[in-house]
């Protein structure tokens, strides 16, 4: 069978993208630049010796003295901009880019071995390759169709689908792990894609539409995670959040947290779908309903649940539950890897085949921004860019209230597209609740911290920015061909105005809205304010 339009075939147009040896020498000349020609900054030198950054680095013997420990400190910074280069580009495979991570970590002495070791292979990445098999898995019983069928088989046309799943995603995500949700979903839109181009084949062959597969995965991708601001639930840097008020003795519960964050979530996952719509106007196939018709076909002949569907349902709903009431002592990677041992003990899959299905290339390019998280993170040099970041603030004048809250997200929102999500929570919450407090405006430091930990779901522009990302990625590829339906760029493309609008949507709707009518406790800025000059004191 003869196949046309192919996303491969896409890529050859870039132009100066498609340059791969140019994009590798610009990233390497950006690195060196910044690495060895530009100066350490003062600011940095004093950072590094003030805050413990260069003690720390001399006592593990990574550093001789604070010069060299800000040296490396810098070195680290001049790393992002050649990943984000090498990233959007594709200059390098994605997963070369990501061990080139903890490969410049090792031969530049940047941590102790055995820390960097960990930084690449620790309960995260195991979380990811879980979540990968069980992708693989779900797609070899065929239980994605059924999903299809659940969520979305009764949508008709070509913009409710969408809507449909945007807000039902988004929703979702709010309570449940939305990298599960990607992992469950993904194959589901390849699914409905090929469904809706099979419809309009001429003899025999199928007329590919990229731009359709792009709205479908991207739909989905950004909708999953918009969901994150709703609910503690929706991931481990809102309870990171919360544990950091608890230091304050100003505890916020679950269903306040609710109060503030799920009125977002239905707006901003509408937000996604309409903005999708309007950047892919120029789909050619106008209509998913042949594809859910077909996806409901088969569903109706497959007849009643299989065994292999209910051991994958049950697998499936059983590392759900793992997730939830499994905590801190089973991580997310513990559970996840049940995915690779389920389904081969019970002659589900094969091994090999499961093996053969992951995605190895979104695996190592999502260990190496682990990677490049812990750096920024242990070296100072995340440290030292939000105290710019913050300085800046207070030079434009926006050191308190909404100006405050607006900086914090944009600096948060920034930061989660290079860390994790719970890195930037972990890394900004204790500079920016003392700055909030400080601030004396009413609501302090629930607002501010609020205003941090939403921007972290906003991780829209690269992919490494998270496990959605990757996991949409590794999965979202064609039926018929096994080619990659989009490529890293397609994140900057499509996500970086997106990132903008869930930004603003927030600042509006939450922060000038929603924190008005919900209003916050008169008291929490006093005693919190209590116990900050206790600890100074």
């Amino acid at each position: 069978m003869e196949h046309n339009s192919l996303h491969g075939d896409e890529t050859e147009k870039w132009g100066l993208l498609s340059n791969k040896m140019l994009w590798i020498t610009v990233g390497m000349i950006i690195f060196l630049i910044v690495g060895f020609i530009i100066p350490t900054p003062e600011s940095m030198l004093d950072l590094i010796q003030n805050r413990g950054f260069g003690e720390k680095m001399i006592e593990w013997n990574v550093a001789a003295d604070m010069k060299e420990a800000a040296w490396k400190s810098k070195l680290v910074l001049a790393m992002i901009p050649m990943a984000v280069i090498f990233f959007a580009t594709e200059a390098l495979p994605i997963g070369l880019v990501g061990i080139l991570m903890p490969m410049f970590a090792y031969f530049f002495q940047l941590l102790p071995k055995k820390m960097i070791g960990k930084t690449f292979a620790g309960d995260a990445p195991l979380f990811l390759l879980g979540v990968l098999a069980m992708g693989v898995t779900v797609i070899d019983v065929g239980l994605h169709k059924r999903l299809a069928t659940w969520i979305l088989g009764w949508t008709k046309g070509f913009a409710l689908p969408i809507v449909v799943l945007c807000i039902s995603m988004s929703i979702l995500a709010s309570f449940i792990s939305a990298h599960a949700m990607a992992a469950f979903m993904a194959p589901v839109m390849s699914a409905v894609y090929i469904g809706a181009v099979s419809a309009n084949r001429k003899n025999s062959t199928i007329i590919h539409d990229p731009q359709l597969a792009k709205l479908l995965l991207f739909s989905l991708c950004f909708a999953l995670n918009v969901g994150g601001v709703g609910s503690p639930a929706a991931g481990g840097r809102n309870v990171i959040m919360m544990g950091f008020w608890s230091d304050y003795n100003v505890p916020m519960n679950f269903g306040r947290w609710m109060m503030y964050g799920l009125p977002l979530v239905p707006v901003l996952g509408a937000a996604v779908a309409v903005y999708m719509l309007i950047v892919f106007k120029d789909v050619k196939t106008r209509d998913l309903t042949p594809g859910l018709a077909a996806i409901r076909e088969e569903t109706r002949r497959m007849g009643a649940m299989s065994r292999s569907e209910k051991v994958v349902l049950a697998m499936m709903i059983l590392i759900l539950l793992l997730w939830i009431v499994g905590g801190h002592d089973l991580g997310l990677g513990g559970p996840a890897l049940l995915a690779l041992l389920i389904p081969v003990l019970f002659k589900i899959s094969e091994w090999r085949k499961i093996l053969s299905g992951i995605s190895w290339d979104a695996w190592f390019m999502y260990c190496g921004a682990l990677t490049l998280g812990a750096l920024l993170k242990e070296t100072g040099a995340a440290l030292w860019l939000a105290q710019i970041f913050l300085k800046l603030l207070h030079h434009l004048g926006l050191g308190s209230g909404p100006g405050l809250w607006i900086g914090m997200s944009t600096f948060s929102g920034i930061m989660t597209n290079f860390m994790s999500d719970a890195g930037t929570t972990a890394l900004l919450g204790p500079i920016a609740i003392p700055m909030g407090i400080m601030s004396g405006s009413h609501g302090e430091p629930w607002a501010i911290g609020l205003a941090t930990a939403f921007a972290t779901s906003f991780a829209h522009v690269l992919i490494v920015g998270t496990p959605n990302n990757a996991i949409v990625y590794g999965l979202g590829v064609y039926p018929d061909t096994g080619k990659r339906m989009i490529s890293p760029f397609d994140f900057v493309k499509y996500g970086f105005l997106l990132w903008i609008i869930s930004l603003v949507i927030t600042w509006f709707l939450g922060f000038m809205v929603i924190f008005n009518v919900v209003k916050f406790p008169k008291q929490i800025t006093e005693v919190a304010k209590a116990v900050l000059i206790a600890n100074t004191s």
